[in-house]
């Protein structure tokens, strides 16, 4: 995706580091908050779907503490982190409420993105929160992080956000203009990278650690990131958050802070792990109905089509999708476990409650987690 592509995007991520949203650790900067969340607005208004990914809940909590210096116990930065989301989510709730939107906050944590099938639960949340218009408020879950409180870092967490829901676009905003051929406060001639690809070796040797001592990041992290995002097909740009209608400017192609292109289109991307990163766990054999359903129409599976089903899967899992004489068709993330999935092939869904004794998903894989074959 090109700069002149932003426009066209239909889903975004927007991470948002400590030292911004903290004024360099004086607490919440609110005015810049506000700004930002006007710019949020302002895309939702384009119809174009907004995801936050929000730092800051340990900065902040060290703030409203008296902290001058980030603890380094894991009990510390929890508690840190539970003060400092009050905060926060006030504030975020508050200027999207100004706007006529509501706000969401969703905590996730590594496992939630590891496991399938939460995160299959963490992706069918956010999707219906956007279907519904609200704009999603992400942070770690650091409260309750086991692991050392970072996924590594939120950097980290926007990539893997923009890969759970296929976002087109992922934007980092930071305290520095961008990318550059070499650390700016150590080489004033160093000059500003506009545009490299992801995989491009020189941003090893470009790309530095974070000096700020609030966040976790750096440039390397944000590098890192990007390279996260690409495996979904997102585009990066890392901008300066100072920048006046930074998010919006970035949208319109403005040239401003560093563009990490992809290298491989989004729904190859997609492809390539679906069909080749994941253990295929089952088998659905399909009537002749679905199997034109899926081929000709593109749309999702649906459990009436589904003749038999076989292997041991549980929701969230990989499955193969076979037409009767057990050619193969397609793959995909199903919805319902080995033992569910008995029950309702063949079934409307409008019986799954009666069957089952709950209501999910109307699919048994939905297209957006299918690939045809």
């Amino acid at each position: 995706m090109s700069r002149t592509d932003f426009a066209k995007a239909k889903r975004i991520v927007v991470k948002i580091g400590s030292s911004l949203l903290t004024d360099g650790g004086r607490g919440l900067n609110k005015s810049a908050i506000a700004a930002w969340v006007g710019q949020m607005a302002a895309v939702r208004r384009q119809s174009i779907e907004v995801l936050l990914v929000s730092s800051g809940s340990v900065a902040e909590g060290m703030c409203r503490l008296g902290w001058r210096v980030r603890p380094k116990t894991l009990h510390e930065l929890q508690a840190a982190a539970s003060v400092g989301q009050m905060g926060l989510v006030r504030v975020f709730d508050d200027n999207f409420q100004q706007h006529g939107l509501h706000a969401a906050q969703v905590l996730l944590t590594h496992d939630d993105l590891s496991d399938r099938q939460r995160y299959l639960n963490a992706r069918s949340t956010l999707l219906t929160l956007m279907k519904m218009g609200v704009v999603p408020v992400i942070n770690e879950n650091d409260a309750v992080a086991t692991e050392e409180i970072r996924f590594g870092d939120n950097d980290t967490l926007g990539a893997l956000v923009a890969n759970l829901v296929e976002a087109d676009l992922l934007i980092i905003l930071t305290d520095q203009q961008g990318l550059f051929t070499a650390d700016p406060g150590l080489y004033p001639d160093a000059e500003l990278i506009s545009e490299i690809s992801v995989n491009d070796g020189r941003l090893d040797v470009v790309a530095g650690e974070s000096r700020s001592g609030l966040g976790r990041g750096g440039m390397y992290t944000k590098v890192r990131a990007a390279r996260l995002a690409s495996r979904s097909g997102a585009a990066t740009v890392i901008a300066a958050g100072a920048v006046e209608d930074v998010i919006t400017a970035v949208l319109a192609g403005a040239d401003l802070g560093t563009h990490l292109l992809p290298d491989i289109e989004p729904l190859v991307a997609r492809k390539r792990w679906l069909a080749g990163q994941l253990q295929v766990k089952g088998r659905l054999v399909l009537d002749a109905g679905a199997v034109k359903v899926l081929t000709s129409d593109g749309k999702s599976l649906l459990a009436v089509g589904v003749k038999s089903v076989s292997g041991r899967f549980e929701r969230g899992e990989l499955v193969s999708c076979v037409d009767e004489n057990g050619m193969e068709i397609a793959r995909g993330l199903v919805n319902y476990g080995r033992a569910d999935a008995e029950l309702i092939a063949g079934k409307s869904s409008s019986e799954f409650e009666r069957i089952l004794g709950y209501a999910d998903d109307s699919e048994m894989i939905h297209r957006d987690n299918m690939v045809l074959l």
